[in-house]
């Protein structure tokens, strides 16, 4: 069995694109759809890394990147930040200082070319 790298994001394609590249690889790969499945299935099964997406419904990413890097059992888990904030900053509560105030190992803005996340992954994990 590879490495396992979790994928968290509200967006159903992106996950799919993410997780069969990652497949074809030879990852095992977990998918969640918000910051509190994705905080579920950590609980479940510790990932090697974990694929984050910033703008999520019932937990955002920032919150849960925070959480994650706090606590002694998940802090060493490297994260890569999924953002499309640089877009939307002026229409959310969102901001580059969150971002830039998280520990994630990586920050890459959407739309993510799935080839530079495939990289930056092989990198870290």
């Amino acid at each position: 069995m590879g490495k396992y790298v979790l994928i968290v994001d509200d967006d159903p394609d992106m996950v799919e694109t993410v997780g069969m590249m990652l497949e074809s690889k030879g990852y095992d790969v977990g998918k969640a759809y918000d910051g509190i499945e994705g905080e579920d299935s950590i609980r479940k099964r510790r990932p090697d890394l974990v694929v984050l997406d910033v703008m999520m419904p019932r937990k955002n990413g920032y919150v849960l990147c925070s959480e994650l890097k706090r606590n002694k059992e998940t802090r060493d888990i490297p994260i890569i930040l999924l953002t499309a904030v640089g877009e939307a900053v002026s229409t959310t509560t969102y901001s580059h200082a969150d971002g830039k105030a998280t520990e994630a190992e990586d920050y890459i803005p959407k739309p993510v070319d799935a080839h530079v996340l495939v990289e930056s992954i092989e990198r870290l994990v």
